[in-house]
Parts: structure tokens; C-alpha cells; sequence
């Protein structure tokens, strides 16, 4: 029969339930508590008295009750840091029982179960395990790997059917193989409600890895005498008894015996092989030690699939990722580039619709909603989720969608930006689903006392779901993210590469503004150069035309400071930089054109010892006329006119620069007051700076000190 879902019952008091400490044991074994310092037995459980033979065991030591071989082998466990082990065998009732111990803090807990009547060799169980396990090596998928596990768990246990049973995403289960005798009925492809194995069941499934009941009909043996202190915990025992309400959930399955081994992947528990067998049988713990080991290898070849399977998804969504990006990156604009990929985005996802929306602009491909009903759930979206959210049952989490549900009940959204806004929405349409309940999962019952009790149907029962999609990928969702980043990098290396290119125009426009502020700066100083060669010439005319020596030094002295100006703004303007200039390279080849103007007996009287300074060009001017002024004035006091050694430095520390023009004739002579005086004292004030003279014994030595940059602000 199929009808419509509808909301499951919450059966929280089963989840209550303190399954760990249910204070009895299943009576086809015997339990007994010891000290763990001397292990004598305090309390026990089970046929104690018929299989050991004895009526005081109370108060004995586990020695005289097991043996000195088997009590020998328990104190070495407890002695050790493992948790409990196996201890041997004992003969009890005229055959073998299998003894293995687990710790509980300051006890030690001792259960005997029935061995086989005939043992199986360890060559013969560690051959049917590599068979098994050849057997899942081969298997081609997830689907054949649990179909060969269903068959190889009932070959090694002998039950009737077995089931590998896989928990989902909701905690319901899904029997995904089975392999069963001819006359049982088939629970391949059903699932089980959540509630059929509760939230406390199933972490001790992940303490307790493989879990026997021999006998559902067996009645519960409790712990003798009766236990007064806080109650035992038997989270790992064996024979720990089973909840009434499973035994009667088994009880109506028609189930005799069964077994439960976990299946753990990767610290979580992924599945059940669940084994029935329709009347009672026994495990042995050599089988279960088996089923264990078998267990493990399982669940690495399912890892090992499903990594298989994720790796070849990402391999082809990362091929139609970087297809979609090639043409993103090549198209003429973004919005262009948009506008050509929509399409492939519906298919990079394996998705029935995908909506783009930048600004206000919305692209559309596929099977999507309404462009109003998009744009709303875009806001939506943009207000409640992350960079990123993903559902396949959206009309659950967002109510309006119900209306359109067939077109829209999976959705992947990520948000590129939020400021203009961009987002991208892909769409999977509705896929009504016909699901196969191992019995109605809604049909709950109540005993008188109002206690929930398990459904006592468990035939074929369908289920039609409504509002779900196909459920989106983890590879899916991660190339989503990847696509994200992507789209945001080829947005940004667009825009660096407009900037790039606004930029470049800029310096084009900039570098013809500079070649023709050059080109005026050549002209102007080629005129400038020009001029004061024709003062200079008209100077030396008039000298030689005069009859009085004064006259003639005075137009020869007003020749050189002349000459020392065209100097210094010919040599300015031969270097590179036009706004700042390096003040040292800027000395050095001053002094050099100065040397060769005075004369050749110049050559190497001249010193430097020059740091780098980069200062603006008007004040190296500025700088380059008092050094060729303090020049002129060493070879005119302190050498008579004649030449003679001159030692030039030049420094810079905090913001200021130090220049010192030193000789070694005729020592301090005191500042005169004629028009090249005049002339320094007003170039010094306007760098802001201090000219001091020193004595140089030899000598006279003037140290300039002024601002790098002087700000008239500061």
C-alpha cells in the first residue's frame, strides 16, 4: 500500500533506556565479578553452580574456580594495559567453554560461553578469511562489495540470512545485499526506521563490535547476590542481557538467534551485518574473533570504493571546472563570459537548473523556478546562509519553495559577493520516491502502562516522499566552492589587467608630458648656457679693455663665480633624474668639470669621501654654488690663487645632510663682505641651514649643515 509521509513519532524513551547496565546476563554462559587486586569472586550470574560443580563460589578465588593454568592467564591481563582479552579454555558440564575477561575499573568481569562442539583449526578460518578477502579485493563497486560480503558472512557463521545494513543520513537503515536461505523473506532494498536501533544502541555497537543473541526466547539471568552499589556497567560484555523491547522487536521478526557486527569506518559507524537464523544457534568467540577481523577489512574496501568513486566524480567535475573557467577567462567581459557558461554550469553539477544573478541582471538554463521566486530566495540565501549552503529537501527549510517544489526541491547556492550582489543557485527538480519500509514506521503501539512497543508487522510497506531531490555529492558540494574561488579569481585578474591597461595608458600620457617638459628644460638651459657665455665674454672684453688692475680683478672675480654658475647648471641638467637628484653622483661630477675648468695642476688635489643623499633638484642647485663658492675661496685665501689640497665629505643623518669643505693653507680667515659672501650667506638661508668655519689645524675647514627636504610645515 502506498501513502503520503508524514511526521514520525519520537521515541525518546527508548533512547532513555540504560541498555549498559541491565543487571543480568543471557543464561547459555556464566559471568563472574572479581577483585581485581586478588581476583576473588564477589558476585556471578548464570548456571555458576551446575558448570563449575561447586556451591561456595562466593568469596573463592578465580584459581580454584577456573584453574591455576586459566586464573595465571586473567591476573597477567590485568596486570597489563589492555582492556580484557581471551583467557582459554575451560571444562565445565563435560565440554569446552571459552573464557575472556574485560576490566571495569577495580573489577574483573570473567564470562564463560559454550566453544564448538568441534573447533574449527586456525588454518581453517584464516583460510576462509583470505578468501573473503580476495573476494572483496575484486569486487567492482560499493553495490558488488556488499553483495560478496552478505555471502561471505554467512558461509563463516552458518546463520540463515545476512544483511549488510547501511545507517543514513536521517539514522533510518537500508538493507543494500542480502544473501538469505530459499524459504526466509527478503528485506533487500527496505529500509528500517532510525528508531528500531537506538541512539545508545548504536554506540555500543562501536564499543562492542560483533553482538549474539543465541536464544531470543531465553529469560534473563540476574547477578547473584543481588547488586547494591552503583550498577555494574557491562557496555563489553558478551553475555550482557538484551532490552525487552529488542527481544520482542526480534521476537516478531520470527527470528530465533542473531548477530550484529559493526561496521566502522573511519572512527564512525557506517553498517551492520545483521545475521538471523530462525531458531536458536550459537557464535563461538573464535567465529566472532572471525567475523571481527572480517568486519575490519570490509569496511577499508568500502572506504576504499567509495574514495574510487569520489576520485573519478572530482576527476570529471574538475575537467568541466577548468572548461568553464578556460572560457570565462577568454570571453571579451565577464558578463559575456556568464552569459556563454550557464549552460555547462547545469551540467557541471549534474544539476536540472542554475540560476545567475549580478546586480540585477539574472541568467537562467535549465528547469528553475520562477525568476520572482529566485529572486527572493536569492535574498533569502544572501541573509541566512554562508558563502555556501545545500539542501535536497528545500521546502523544508524554506517553506515558500513548496510551491514550487517539482522544479526545485534540491538546491546548491554559493555567493560569490555580496556587494553587488552575485550568487549562483543550481537546481534539482523533485524526485518523488517510492520507499520500502520493512513494515509501517509510523504505526507505533502502546502497552496498558503507556509504554511504546515495537510494530509486530514487518511485511513490505511503501511510502511515497515528497519535497527531496537527488542528494548533492561531497564532490559536488566541494567543486561548487572551487568554482566560487575561480569565478571570484578571473573577476579580480580581470580587473587587474583594466587596471593594468588604464595604468599603462597613464604612463604612456605621463612619458610624453615628461619627454616634452625635457625637451623644454634642454631648450631653456641651452639658451640659459648661451647667455652666460655672452656675459662672460662681455666681462673678459671689458677686462681686457681696462687700464686699472682693480678693475680687471673685479671683472675677472665676477668671470668665475659666472663660470661656476654655468657649471653647476650645466651639470645639472646632463643627469638622469629631472625632480630629485643623487646629491653625491651630483658632487662628484661637479668636482671633476670644476678641476678641469681650473687648470690640469688641479688634477687629484681634490678629495672626496660622499654618501649617497637623494635630494630635490632645487636645492642641490642650491648646495652645488655654495660648494663651488667655498671651492673658489680655499684656492683664493688659503693657497693665494695657486693650487692646493681640498678634502670634500658629504653625510645625512637624522633628515639632515652634513657638507664639509676643507684645505690645509693658510688656516682661518675671517668671512669677508663682498658680493660673493653676500651671495653664499642668502644660498645657505634659503636651504634653512648653518654655515660654521672651522679652525683645521692646518687649515680652515666650513661644514654646511641643512634639511634633506625642508617642509615648511614642520
Amino acid at each position: 500500500m502506498s501513502v503520503e509521509a508524514e511526521g514520525m513519532v519520537d521515541l525518546t524513551s527508548c533512547d532513555r533506556e540504560p541498555i549498559h547496565i541491565p543487571g543480568s546476563i543471557q543464561p547459555h554462559g556464566m559471568l563472574l565479578v572479581a577483585d581485581r587486586d586478588n581476583l576473588t569472586v564477589s558476585h556471578g550470574a548464570g548456571p555458576v553452580e551446575t558448570l563449575l560443580g561447586v556451591q561456595d563460589w562466593q568469596g573463592a578465588a578465580l584459581g580454584r574456580l577456573l584453574g591455576d593454568e586459566v586464573a595465571g592467564r586473567i591476573a597477567r591481563i590485568t596486570e597489563s594495559a589492555a582492556s580484557g582479552g581471551f583467557a582459554g579454555q575451560v571444562q565445565a558440564g563435560g565440554r569446552a567453554f571459552d573464557v575472556h575477561v574485560q576490566m571495569d575499573g577495580e573489577r574483573v568481569l570473567v564470562e564463560a560461553e559454550p566453544g564448538p562442539p568441534t573447533p574449527a583449526s586456525s588454518s581453517a578460518i584464516l583460510g576462509a578469511l583470505e578468501a573473503a578477502g580476495l573476494a572483496f579485493e575484486r569486487a567492482a563497486n560499493l553495490k558488488s562489495l556488499c553483495e560478496r560480503a552478505a555471502v561471505e558472512f554467512r558461509r563463516i557463521t552458518g546463520f540463515d540470512r545476512v544483511m549488510i545494513y547501511r545507517f543514513l543520513d536521517d539514522d533510518a537503515g537500508a538493507v543494500l545485499a542480502e544473501d538469505r536461505a530459499p524459504h526466509l523473506p527478503s528485506f533487500l532494498n527496505h529500509r528500517f526506521p532510525g528508531s528500531d536501533i537506538p541512539r545508545q544502541a548504536r554506540a555500543l555497537y562501536l564499543r562492542n563490535l560483533v553482538r549474539v543473541i543465541p536464544d531470543i526466547g531465553y529469560a534473563p539471568a540476574p547477578l547473584r547476590p543481588a547488586w547494591t552499589e552503583a550498577p555494574l556497567d557491562m557496555s563489553d560484555c558478551a553475555l550482557r542481557s538484551v532490552s525487552p523491547v529488542h527481544m520482542q522487536y526480534m521476537r516478531n521478526m520470527g527470528v530465533g538467534a542473531s548477530a550484529s557486527i559493526s561496521i566502522v569506518k573511519d572512527g564512525a559507524l557506517w553498517g551492520l551485518v545483521a545475521c538471523h537464523h530462525a531458531i536458536p544457534m550459537l557464535l563461538p568467540y573464535d567465529i566472532r574473533v572471525a567475523c571481527r577481523a572480517l568486519a575490519g577489512g570490509l569496511a577499508r574496501q568500502i572506504k576504499a570504493k567509495e574514495e574510487a568513486e569520489t576520485l573519478r566524480e572530482r576527476l570529471r567535475l574538475r575537467s568541466l571546472e577548468d572548461e568553464i573557467v578556460g572560457l570565462l577567462a577568454r570571453a571579451p567581459s565577464l558578463d559575456e563570459g556568464l552569459r556563454e557558461v550557464t549552460p555547462d554550469l547545469v551540467r557541471a553539477l549534474n544539476a536540472d537548473g542554475v540560476a545567475v544573478m549580478r546586480g540585477g541582471e539574472m541568467l537562467q538554463a535549465g528547469s528553475c523556478p520562477p525568476e520572482t521566486a529566485i529572486r527572493d530566495l536569492a535574498v533569502w540565501l544572501m541573509e541566512t546562509a554562508g558563502d555556501q549552503f545545500e539542501t535536497s529537501r528545500l521546502p523544508l527549510a524554506y517553506p515558500p519553495a513548496e510551491a514550487f517544489r517539482e522544479a526545485a526541491s534540491g538546491l546548491l547556492g554559493t555567493v560569490v559577493s555580496r556587494d553587488e550582489p552575485f550568487i549562483i543557485i543550481w537546481f534539482r527538480a523533485e524526485q518523488v520516491e517510492e520507499i520500502n519500509w520493512a513494515g509501517n514506521p509510523h504505526k507505533l503501539a502502546a502497552g496498558p502502562d503507556g509504554v511504546l512497543t515495537p510494530r509486530a508487522s514487518f511485511e513490505a510497506w511503501s511510502e511515497a516522499v515528497h519535497g527531496r531531490s537527488r542528494p548533492w555529492s561531497a564532490g559536488e558540494v566541494e567543486r561548487a566552492g572551487h568554482l566560487r574561488r575561480a569565478i571570484l579569481e578571473v573577476r579580480q585578474g580581470r580587473r587587474m589587467r583594466e587596471l593594468n591597461a588604464r595604468l599603462s595608458e597613464t604612463l604612456i600620457e605621463k612619458e610624453g608630458l615628461i619627454e616634452q617638459k625635457e625637451l623644454l628644460l634642454r631648450e631653456v638651459n641651452h639658451r640659459v648656457q648661451n647667455s652666460l657665455q655672452l656675459v662672460s665674454s662681455f666681462l673678459g672684453l671689458q677686462a681686457r679693455a681696462s687700464d686699472s688692475d682693480e678693475l680687471k680683478e673685479s671683472f675677472e672675480e665676477a668671470r668665475r663665480r659666472l663660470s661656476a654658475v654655468a657649471l653647476v647648471h650645466r651639470r645639472l641638467y646632463r643627469a638622469d633624474q629631472i625632480e630629485s637628484v643623487d646629491l653625491a653622483r651630483y658632487i662628484e661630477e661637479l668636482v671633476e668639470d670644476m678641476a678641469a675648468s681650473m687648470g690640469p695642476e688641479w688634477e687629484g688635489q681634490v678629495a672626496l669621501d660622499l654618501a649617497p643623499v637623494a635630494t630635490p633638484t632645487d636645492r642641490a642647485v642650491t648646495l652645488g654654488l655654495i660648494i663651488t663658492e667655498l671651492v673658489i675661496n680655499a684656492n683664493k685665501y688659503a693657497y693665494g690663487g695657486r693650487p692646493g689640497p681640498i678634502d670634500i665629505s658629504l653625510s645625512q643623518g637624522d633628515g639632515r645632510l652634513r657638507v664639509a669643505v676643507a684645505d690645509r693653507g693658510k688656516g682661518r680667515h675671517g668671512p669677508g663682505q663682498g658680493f660673493g659672501t653676500r651671495m653664499m650667506n642668502a644660498m645657505v638661508a634659503q636651504l634653512h641651514g648653518v654655515l660654521d668655519y672651522q679652525d683645521g689645524a692646518p687649515g680652515l675647514r666650513a661644514v654646511l649643515t641643512a634639511p634633506v627636504v625642508f617642509d615648511p610645515d614642520a
